[in-house]
C-alpha cells in the first residue's frame, strides 16, 4: 500500500506521524510524510520518504485572534499546495492529522479513501460528556447532566461556527460544502486517557499512542542512589513557562536527583544534583520515579506506558484535559497554578504514596486493548 502521510510541524504532531510511517514501513507498506522542514533530516535519517509539506505559512489574510477561520482556510490553501505532490505519487491512501485538514481536503479532490489521525484522545463533542477541555468528568444526578448539557449549549455556538468555516472553505477549492469526513480514524491515546461516550463514532479506533525517540542520544543522570523525577517542559506554545526553573527551586534539598528532558538548549549553571539536555525519554523513563510533565498527550502517555507516576502542570490547549483524566485514573496530581511549594508537595506526594505508580502500570496494561493501525488503514484502502 502507498500511504501518504500529511501532518504539521508541532512535535505533539510530527512526531505520532513519524512513528506512524515506522510502523508502515515495518508491515511493508510504502509511506511518504509531508511535513515541516523541522523533520525531514531526522525523518530521512529513519528509513522514511519525507517531503515539505508546503502551504504551511501564515498569509496575510489569516486570522490568528479566530482558531476556525485559520484552521479551515489555511486547510483550504494547504490542499492546493499538496495536491501535486500527492497526485504524482498516486497514494492508495492518505492519513491526514487533525489539524491538517488539507490533507484530507486533497485526498477528497484526488478521490482517494483518506484516514484522520488524533494523535491524543478523540476530542469530538459529546452528548454525553461535558465540552472537551473543560476537565471534567461527566456530570452525575440531575444537577450534573444539567451542568454539561448547559455548558454544551455554550460551547455549541462555537462548534456550528467552525463547521460554516469549514463549509466555507471546502466551497473555495471546489469541494461540496458538506464535509463526508474521513473513512476511519486513528485515536493514538491509551483507552485509559478515553472516556466512555454513548455516541463513539463507529470508524474510530484506539490504536495506541504513537511514539518515536527524535534522537538516539543518552543523557546521564546525575550519580547518586535519590530517587530520579524527569522534568520534560511543554513543547507546545500554549504550556506553562518556567516549569524547569520553579521545578529546580521547588525540589531543592528534597532528597531527589533531576534531569530535564529538552528539544530545546538547555540551561546552563544547573545544581550537581541535576541535568538537562536532549536524550533518548524511554531510557530515562526506565530509571525515574516520577515525572514532572506539562500534560500534552506525548510526554504523559509516554509515562504512562513506562508505569511513572507524573506531576502535571498544564497550560492551555488540551493540557488541562488531560492532566485532569490521568488525575482521576490515579497516575498523577495537577499543580496548577505553579508554585514552588505545591510542586514540591505534589512530587513528594507521587513518590511516597505507592498508589500512583500502581495506576500508572494500569494504564500502561491497557495496550493490549488497542487496534492495530496499520490494518486499520489498509481496511480504509480498500
Amino acid at each position: 500500500m502507498r500511504v501518504a502521510v500529511v501532518a504539521g510541524p508541532d512535535p505533539g504532531h510530527a512526531i505520532p506521524a513519524i512513528a506512524l510511517c515506522l510502523r508502515f514501513i515495518a508491515a511493508g507498506d510504502d509511506p511518504v510524510l509531508f511535513t515541516g522542514v523541522r523533520w525531514l533530516e531526522a525523518a530521512r535519517e529513519a528509513g522514511i520518504t519525507a517531503r515539505k509539506l508546503k502551504g504551511l505559512a501564515p498569509r496575510p489574510e489569516d486570522d490568528d485572534m479566530d482558531a476556525g477561520q485559520r484552521i479551515h482556510s489555511r486547510a483550504a490553501h494547504i490542499s492546493t499546495e499538496v495536491l501535486p505532490d500527492l497526485s504524482a505519487m498516486l497514494p492508495d491512501l492518505v492519513v491526514s492529522d487533525i489539524l491538517t485538514a488539507g490533507g484530507g481536503m486533497a485526498a477528497e479532490r484526488l478521490d482517494v479513501p483518506w484516514v484522520e489521525l488524533s494523535p491524543h484522545p478523540l476530542y469530538s463533542a459529546s452528548k454525553g460528556l461535558p465540552p472537551i477541555g473543560s476537565g471534567l468528568a461527566p456530570g452525575e444526578g440531575l444537577r450534573g447532566k444539567t451542568r454539561d448539557a448547559l455548558m454544551r449549549a455554550a460551547t455549541g455556538r462555537s462548534i456550528k461556527q467552525g463547521l460554516r468555516q469549514r463549509s466555507e472553505a471546502r466551497v473555495t477549492v471546489g469541494l461540496p460544502a458538506t464535509d463526508p469526513g474521513p473513512v476511519a480514524r486513528l485515536i493514538a491515546t491509551l483507552p485509559a486517557l478515553e472516556v466512555p461516550r454513548p455516541d463513539w463514532p463507529e470508524n474510530a479506533h484506539v490504536v495506541g499512542p504513537l511514539l518515536w525517540e527524535p534522537t538516539a542520544d543518552l543523557l546521564t543522570p546525575p550519580p547518586g542512589d535519590e530517587p530520579l523525577v524527569m522534568i520534560a517542559p511543554s513543547t507546545a506554545f500554549t504550556g506553562a513557562e518556567g516549569m524547569l526553573e520553579t521545578a529546580l527551586q521547588a525540589l531543592d534539598g528534597a532528597g531527589v536527583r533531576v534531569v530535564a528532558s529538552m528539544l530545546d538548549e538547555p540551561p546552563t549553571g544547573l545544581p550537581d544534583w541535576a541535568r538537562a539536555g536532549l536524550g533518548r525519554q524511554d531510557a530515562l523513563l526506565a530509571q525515574s520515579a516520577a515525572v514532572v510533565c506539562g500534560g500534552g498527550h506525548g510526554m504523559l502517555a509516554k509515562t504512562l506506558l513506562a508505569g511513572v507516576p507524573a506531576v502535571t502542570v498544564p497550560g492551555g490547549g488540551d493540557q488541562w484535559e488531560l492532566a485532569n483524566r490521568a488525575t482521576r485514573q490515579g497516575s498523577a496530581v495537577v499543580v496548577r497554578p505553579l508554585g514552588v511549594d505545591a510542586l514540591r508537595a505534589a512530587v513528594l506526594r507521587v513518590l511516597s504514596e505507592p498508589g500512583f505508580g500502581a495506576a500508572a502500570a494500569s494504564a500502561a496494561a491497557g495496550l493490549t486493548e488497542v487496534t492495530d493501525p496499520v490494518a486499520v488503514c489498509r481496511a480504509a484502502a480498500r
